[in-house]
């Protein structure tokens, strides 16, 4: 396989009141091959959710800030395009959280395999995933 080009979004600065385009930045950098036990993932699907304002602020609260320069977090759904993993095989469609980017390698933690003949993978980033759980419990 040869070298990827990955499409991210970064936290460039911190909003002040409400977000704009010069806090984020858009940039595209070379991705390589997965290591022994990761595997490399093409996102498909990204979650856009409320809670990710929080995150771009500076002061820690129930879960760390994003990093200045770093890529923006975010649920995702992916496919699997390589694996060195033994739990993951090329083709899967796993549900992540590997942000505003193209592609991601992943040591595989966190992961959950979707099966799309059950219910369309976009699901769970809505109704049976965090947003969905969020309006049922509260």
């Amino acid at each position: 396989m040869s070298t990827l080009t990955n499409t991210r979004i970064v936290l460039a600065a911190r909003p002040q009141g409400r977000s704009k385009q010069s806090d984020f930045r858009v940039e595209s950098v070379a991705i390589g091959e997965p290591g022994e036990g990761e595997l490399l993932l093409q996102i498909l699907y990204l979650s856009l959710d409320p809670y990710m304002r929080g995150r771009m602020n500076a002061a820690r609260s129930y879960a760390k800030p994003v990093e200045i320069d770093g890529v923006m977090e975010g649920g995702t759904v992916a496919r699997v395009v390589k694996s060195r993993h033994a739990g993951f095989a090329e083709g899967d469609i796993v549900l992540s959280h590997s942000g505003w980017q193209s592609f991601a390698v992943s040591d595989g933690v966190g992961l959950r395999k979707l099966e799309p003949a059950a219910a369309p993978v976009t699901t769970a980033l809505g109704v049976l995933g965090m947003p969905g759980f969020t309006a049922y419990a509260g």
